[in-house]
């Protein structure tokens, strides 16, 4: 038998009915709750199909890629162009009064004369003018040596009413002067042939290009007229004037009567005998060939006049 020091007497204590109901109502509430929350991990929660079709999700569109450097170079070129760009008017702009600015009138260019070339040194620059108007077969009849001088000397002559025979322009016709003999002497017809060619070489070139080649070399025309001692600015009136006494010449309507001297010939009639030697050479070309050159002569010469 053991035995105790204390001095108060030993009791014993029991829980009361309140306190035992009180803890068996916490332990039910905690089963509660442990149940709940397992059966929470267990099963998802249900969608909510209203929900679901009110929210529209957005499609996945496919991602390209993007050459950013290309990219930067056109928005640039597009920036430099719209930077140069005119600005375009607006109705909103000022309208600036429009000032008329009167030019002063501009005076007409004088053309610039060609260049010539010295009169000793003149004879290929007229060649070739004259070539460019006329055939080959045509220039054949000129004598082209000397040009300038021989035409001017020549020229000079006729306005005396003789003729330069060491300074004929042109070549000698191939054939010799004929003439039928028979009760009178006349002129072979056949003669009058021998000028078509210098008739037609006459005509092929035109008025107005005669004017430009006399007009062109005219200093050394007037040049080559002042080394025979005239004037050289007298030329124009010595040329109208040889014109002149070849178109004074009478063109025959019949064929004239010859008397041979020798071995030359001369009019029977004193009337075409006393014409000048320039008139005399210009009946030898015949009726025909006198109608076509008379022609030009006069036009050549209205225009020179004026």
């Amino acid at each position: 038998m053991s035995e105790h020091s204390s001095t108060e007497p030993r009791t014993n204590k029991k829980p009361s009915n309140s306190q035992l109901l009180l803890a068996a109502i916490a332990a039910v509430a905690l089963i509660i709750v442990a149940v709940f929350v397992l059966a929470n991990k267990e099963n998802k929660p249900a969608e909510n199909t209203k929900f679901r079709q009110d929210v529209v999700v957005p499609e996945e569109t496919p991602k390209t890629v993007v050459n950013t450097a290309r990219q930067e170079a056109e928005e640039t070129k597009k920036a430099e162009i719209t930077a140069n760009a005119e600005p375009e008017s607006t109705t909103d702009s000022i309208e600036e009064p429009v000032v008329t600015v009167t030019e002063p009138e501009s005076r007409p260019v004088e053309p610039v004369e060609p260049v010539l070339p010295s009169l000793d040194e003149s004879d290929t620059s007229v060649r070739d003018s004259v070539a460019s108007y006329l055939s080959k077969q045509a220039m054949e009849l000129l004598v082209t040596e000397d040009m300038v001088r021989r035409s001017v000397v020549f020229i000079d002559n006729l306005a005396q009413g003789k003729v330069a025979k060491k300074h004929y322009p042109v070549s000698k016709p191939a054939d010799n002067f004929m003439v039928i003999e028979d009760d009178l002497i006349i002129t072979d017809p056949n003669s009058f042939e021998r000028y078509t060619p210098y008739v037609n070489m006459l005509n092929s070139m035109s008025t107005a290009q005669l004017v430009r080649l006399y007009e062109q070399y005219k200093p050394l025309i007037s040049e080559a007229y002042e080394e025979i001692g005239y004037n050289g600015n007298e030329f124009d009136y010595t040329l109208q004037e040889a014109l002149g006494e070849l178109l004074e010449t009478p063109i025959p309507e019949s064929n004239l009567p010859l008397i041979q001297e020798s071995v030359t010939y001369k009019y029977a009639y004193a009337e075409w005998e006393q014409l000048s030697d320039a008139q005399k050479l210009f009946l030898r070309m015949g009726p025909e060939n006198m109608k076509k050159a008379k022609k030009r002569l006069q036009a050549f010469q209205r225009a020179i006049a004026n």
